[in-house]
């Protein structure tokens, strides 16, 4: 869930959503997602002073914690 959200999110960002890859690491009690998108689209995943990258941050912790879990996201280039 948190997952297809993320896809769908950077999707409608980004101006290649075909490069869009979301990859999913399981830890005992953490999840962290690593959003992969073209390299010209990383500012616009960023946003201006980091805004864009920490409301999906802040989107994906509510939904992780109302299913008891913890989350995080990564950018990587």
């Amino acid at each position: 869930m948190e997952k297809q959200l993320i896809e769908d999110i950077a999707r409608a960002i980004v101006s290649d959503p075909d490069s869009v890859e979301v990859t999913m690491v399981e830890g005992e009690k953490t999840t962290i997602f690593e959003l992969r998108v073209a390299p010209n689209d990383i500012g616009k995943i960023v946003g201006q002073g980091g805004r864009i990258a920490r409301a999906i941050r802040t989107v994906l912790s509510a939904i992780s914690y109302k299913g008891g879990r913890r989350a995080t996201l990564e950018i990587l280039d």
